[in-house]
């Protein structure tokens, strides 16, 4: 059994790795305000970051203000957002968010996360997506990706989103919260696949207890490797 901290250490040593591996880690969503990442993150539910990014620079130039989205003509922005998939669900959350904003919050997107999660449309990982990339307050961000490798990683066995997020924050520095979650999403697009890992050019096989549930042929592995952009 490992020890609290050995796996305190190796949980560290994986993030180092991980920081070399991808130096230039960050959100892959493009935005210019907490107001565009809110909803370039509630539209890349069930949609790839690329999809949202050829959808928002019409979008973000039609709807500036928390004021315009809650004024939207319903089809027109279900039109517009249509390709990200159930649009229909999104507009309700944007629409209704944004009415919030309004009637709450002045208009603006608050920067605290008791505030963010009782918007419409807006849960904890959303909430930490905006608060670590738009107003710079550290978060884990505990998406599909990020609960694959923690539990492949050896680090946590819950399948609770808010229990994972608690767990790993006490083996990363809180500093580095949100750039972790960068970084292991990266990793998570680019090598560590759901259904086939690259294990043989993963360059954290030798920490990893997973290593082995993909091909560890180096050769057979680097077919796998991903560039972006990416879901």
């Amino acid at each position: 059994m490992e020890s609290r901290l050995a796996l305190v250490r190796r949980a560290r040593r994986i993030n180092r790795i991980l920081a070399e591996t991808y130096p230039d880690a960050h959100c892959e969503l493009d935005f210019g305000n907490p107001l565009e990442l809110l909803v370039a993150t509630i539209l890349s539910a069930q949609c790839t970051d690329k999809r949202v990014n050829m959808v928002t620079p019409v979008l973000f130039a039609k709807y500036r203000t928390a004021a315009d989205y809650a004024a939207a003509d319903r089809e027109e922005l279900e039109g517009i957002i249509r390709t990200t998939g159930f649009f229909r669900a999104k507009t309700n959350s944007i629409m209704g968010m944004a009415q919030v904003l309004c009637d709450r919050y002045g208009g603006e997107v608050p920067g605290k996360l008791k505030d963010l999660v009782t918007l419409p449309g807006v849960g904890r990982k959303t909430a930490n997506v905006v608060l670590g990339n738009a107003f710079g307050v550290p978060g884990l961000t505990v998406d599909t990706h990020f609960q694959r490798l923690t539990r492949r990683f050896g680090w946590i066995d819950e399948t609770d989103p808010v229990k994972i997020e608690h767990a790993v924050g006490t083996l990363i520095p809180k500093a580095e919260w949100t750039v972790f979650s960068h970084r292991v999403i990266w990793h998570g697009r680019r090598i560590c696949h759901a259904r086939k890992p690259a294990c043989g050019a993963c360059p954290l096989a030798a920490l990893c207890p997973s290593y082995g549930a993909g091909p560890t042929d180096p050769v057979e592995a680097r077919k796998l490797v991903k560039t972006g952009p990416f879901s």
